[in-house]
């Protein structure tokens, strides 16, 4: 089976930063689009952002010029940048990563994959 596995959440000031990791591992073939989006309470996920296999990027104009998504593919992993963060930026925040597995009779499933969250709070 296929684990992600989040890290670097926290508590921080305004104007700081953190950088949270994923970890993907398991029978991984290999992994195409991996991202992040966040939930806060009371509101709905949205997105935060994406990366493809060749490194594209996307963002949610919120986070724009304060977050920055990368990955490295050797270790199956996406990381998320998170400078200048903003009181409204505290939720948890999750992985996700769409893998191709192999099954146990060779063939290869494409999957979607999350993380258990790990929560950023920033304060005042």
């Amino acid at each position: 089976q296929v684990q992600l596995v989040e890290s670097g959440g926290g508590l921080v000031q305004a104007g700081g930063s953190l950088r949270l990791s994923c970890a993907a591992s398991g029978s991984i073939f290999s992994i195409k689009t991996m991202g992040w989006s966040r939930q806060a309470p009371g509101k709905q996920r949205e997105l935060v952002a994406i990366i493809t296999s060749g490194g594209s990027t996307n963002s949610a104009d919120s986070v724009k010029g304060r977050f920055t998504i990368s990955r490295d593919n050797a270790k199956n992993t996406v990381y998320l940048q998170m400078n200048s963060l903003e009181p409204e930026d505290t939720a948890v925040y999750y992985c996700d990563a769409d893998i191709m597995v192999r099954g146990s009779s060779g063939t290869l499933y494409e999957h979607m994959y999350w993380g258990q969250g790990t929560q950023v709070t920033v304060s005042s």
